[in-house]
């Protein structure tokens, strides 16, 4: 016979059951480590740095570099210094490409994911070719646009040419041919990162709601804008803002394609401090440029997720 050990019981009557043991409040902390750890020596040592750095005139070949306060952010705001015209070209030259590129990273993606969504059949054929192009690295993607758009030898005009429109257009060398191609390029090397969230987001909004709108009548459009819309607002913010930085930061496809060209056009502000930095040898300048670019950068994002929070709270 087995033996059966019954609860004790305290004076109160009441079983007496044996408590869980509470690890240590230092465990969670033991888990972080690696990231933290991580995250300090890439990120927080290198903001550090680079803040420290553009406090001074720090050129890597000399062995003086003297502190020289916030003259090298000064510098970037007196139009009689010589970084001034530079840095401001390029980020004109930023704010161009992110306002062309970011809306069709939003829209046309998110026409993509509804395809996805639907059964029919290659339909995982259908995601792994909208997905492939990501997983190209920006050597490979500009080098190969670049030659396919050449002027003279690139397959793009030649197919132009035999459908009877312009096959002169130099894509690299002019504008607004060169914004067209960095736009096109981007758009369709990156898609389908922001297709494959947007799928995920589309996933997870309940089929009840379209099948309660449908009982009421509702179109395909109304269901769109009715049920769609808000359930993607949260992660449409996220995508806006990830879109938004990563569009502000281009350079490997301006450096490998149009190398700035025509002049500066298509000089953007991570290809201008590149320039300063690291063939002008003036490490201070470009801190200060990256550093006001990140500002920037900070503001907007700030100014999409109040506008998206906005949304939101109007509509409940």
């Amino acid at each position: 016979m087995t033996a059966t050990i019954l609860p004790t019981r305290r004076p109160d009557g009441l079983s007496a059951r044996p408590r869980g043991r509470r690890g240590s409040p230092l465990t969670p902390w033991l888990f972080l480590t690696p990231y933290l750890l991580l995250f300090t020596a890439f990120v927080i040592v290198p903001v550090v740095f680079g803040m420290w750095i553009s406090l001074h005139a720090w050129d890597f070949t000399l062995p003086r570099r003297p502190f020289v306060g916030l003259d090298n952010y000064a510098k970037l705001f007196d139009p009689s210094s010589s970084t001034f015209e530079p840095f401001w070209t390029s980020m004109r030259a930023t704010g161009i490409f992110t306002v062309l590129s970011v809306p069709p990273l939003l829209i046309i993606p998110l026409g993509i994911a509804l395809i996805m969504r639907a059964n029919f059949p290659g339909r995982n054929l259908f995601r792994a070719i909208y997905f492939a192009p990501y997983v190209l690295g920006v050597a490979v993607v500009a080098v190969l646009w670049r030659y396919l758009l050449d002027n003279n030898i690139g397959l793009v005009n030649y197919y132009l040419g035999q459908l009877g429109l312009p096959d002169d257009i130099a894509w690299t060398t002019s504008t607004p041919g060169a914004w067209v191609a960095l736009v096109w390029v981007t758009v369709w090397w990156t898609l389908g990162f922001n297709a494959v969230i947007y799928l995920a987001a589309l996933q997870d909004i309940p089929a009840e709601l379209y099948e309660a709108a449908k009982v009421d009548g509702a179109s395909a459009w109304s269901q769109f804008i009715h049920v769609t819309l808000p359930g993607l607002r949260p992660i449409l913010s996220f995508i806006a803002v990830i879109t938004l930085i990563a569009s502000a930061n281009m350079f490997g496809q301006s450096y490998l394609m149009t190398q700035g060209a025509p002049g500066r056009e298509t000089r953007t502000a991570i290809y201008q401090i590149t320039e300063t930095g690291l063939r002008g040898f003036r490490m201070g300048d470009a801190s200060a440029m990256s550093f006001v670019l990140t500002f920037v950068l900070v503001i907007l994002s700030a100014i999409v997720f109040i506008g998206f929070r906005q949304k939101r709270e109007d509509r409940a």
